[in-house]
């Protein structure tokens, strides 16, 4: 079932949706990384917000 972006209510924040185009595709593009190295990334360490951003900034940091 697709996200309601209608719903703004914090509930998963703190996670980003690997089925969900717009939340892969953004992370993608706040890192400089392809959409396949993000969801290589959620596969790797699950999908905690916190833990995906400070693994795609070292690894866009790596590709520099």
């Amino acid at each position: 079932m697709a996200d309601d972006r209608s719903k703004t209510d914090f509930r998963d924040r703190d996670r980003v949706s690997g089925d969900e185009e717009y939340e892969v595709g953004y992370l993608a593009s706040k890192f400089q990384l392809t959409i396949p190295e993000v969801r290589e990334l959620i596969a790797k360490h699950g999908n905690d917000r916190e833990t995906l951003e400070r693994e795609a900034k070292k690894l866009g940091q790596q590709q520099d």
